[in-house]
């Protein structure tokens, strides 16, 4: 009887510890810890008529980045005194705790600063600048490690996030200093480069096939695959796109590889197997009914769910079929957490809906940004965070707003 009720109170305060999310997961780098998009955030509030509540908002200057969260902190980039900063904040406050001014800034007509989201692994934080310098500063203070300077910077300026594998900080150059290049994490010893690809806008992929674990690159020309260890490459899939922009992270499931680019290129299924030591990628269907410039898709139950350059859709992952299209709704941000789709628009409007391959059929439409909002929001612990090109929003999706009395 005695077991019975402890039991019962453990479950009780586990319960409320947890209210808001099921089993709190840090999200350490670009798209999760599953690379996928996905959250394991559940028990949030979906439907809003009244404002969602705000935590907290801060200027941080221009970037693309969005959020690596571990524990208390969140890290991030923007600008500061002209030049790229990554950032550290309170994830509950949004108060400074560092920041570390890596590289002067990068300017576009399309928006200035960092493009690189910053992961966070192991007590160090990584993160890729716009004119190619690659970082590792200690997450608790901000303080440098090491650094690598790349030197064949694409036309909109480096773009993908640095990937931690294993004992490997893997990321892009381009041309003769590897379409992949790989360093010790630790030291910054350089490990492994391949491929002589242009740099693309995609971060660097993991995926395991037969029990072995690869990388896909997806670069300016091409998608590679290679050996995660040591760099080997094993496949080469032809991909061209107008001004070499393969930004869209690829997706692997079921022995399926899946790329998507926008400028009229569209996107394929290739089916992989094993010939010898190297993979052979068969077509499995190729069409433009998603055409990705720069966002990516989440593929939730066998189907594709994308915001690319024309509309919002859901695809069929094995056959291409389009199951539905939401048009001129183009450019979106998509995360999904419980079973349900947060949109936030790139005018700032943030609209959920439950996932579904049957339609869209948004419960909130709610404005929480203005201006252009290109970056991929994160939810975490309840709270959503979200950026336009210089400002981030903590949003509360825990409870709603309490109504004054009379």
């Amino acid at each position: 009887m005695q077991n019975s009720k402890l039991i019962a109170i453990a479950a009780f305060v586990s319960g409320t510890v947890a209210l808001g999310s099921a089993v709190r997961a840090d999200w350490t780098n670009f798209r999760g810890a599953n690379y996928d998009g996905i959250s394991n955030e559940t028990g949030f509030v979906k439907e809003w008529k009244d404002p969602i509540p705000l935590v907290w908002e801060r200027d941080i200057g221009s970037a693309f980045s969005s959020f690596a969260i571990v524990g208390d902190r969140l890290y991030t980039c923007g600008t500061s005194e002209d030049q790229q900063t990554l950032y550290c904040l309170n994830a509950k406050t949004g108060e400074v705790i560092w920041l570390n001014r890596f590289e002067p800034l990068f300017r576009d007509n399309f928006g200035d600063g960092t493009r690189a989201t910053p992961t966070v692994a192991h007590g160090k934080v990584y993160v890729q600048g716009a004119k190619g310098k690659l970082i590792c500063v200690d997450a608790e203070t901000g303080k440098d490690v090491w650094s690598h300077q790349f030197n064949h910077m694409p036309q909109w300026g480096y773009s993908g996030s640095v990937l931690v594998e294993g004992d490997l900080a893997i990321s892009s150059a381009g041309d003769n200093e590897g379409a992949l290049i790989a360093f010790d994490r630790i030291t910054g010893a350089m490990k492994w480069h391949t491929g002589s690809d242009p740099a693309g806008y995609s971060t660097p992929y993991p995926f395991t096939f037969n029990d072995k674990r690869y990388i896909v690159g997806f670069n300016g020309e091409s998608a590679i695959v290679v050996e995660a260890k040591t760099g080997r490459q094993v496949l080469r899939i032809p991909w061209q796109t107008n001004y070499k922009v393969n930004a869209a992270s690829p997706i692997f499931h079921d022995g399926h590889l899946f790329l998507t680019s926008g400028y009229d290129t569209g996107c394929g299924l290739f089916k992989l197997d094993v010939d010898g030591k190297d993979l052979v990628a068969t077509e499995v269907w190729k069409g433009k009914v998603l055409m990705n410039k720069f966002q990516s898709c989440i593929l939730y139950k066998g189907d594709l769910y994308s915001c690319d350059q024309k509309a919002l859709a859901c695809v069929d992952f094995k056959t291409g079929e389009e199951k539905w299209r939401v048009p001129r709704v183009k450019h979106g941000t998509l995360l999904l957490a419980d079973d349900h789709l947060l949109l936030l628009t790139q005018s700032g409007r943030l609209q959920i809906a439950p996932v579904s391959p049957k339609g869209f059929e948004a419960i909130t439409d709610a404005e929480i940004l203005s201006g252009k909002c290109w970056t991929v929001s994160v939810l975490d612990d309840g709270k959503l965070y979200a950026r336009n090109m210089s400002r981030v929003v903590c949003m509360d999706l825990t409870k709603k707003a309490e109504k004054p009395t009379e």
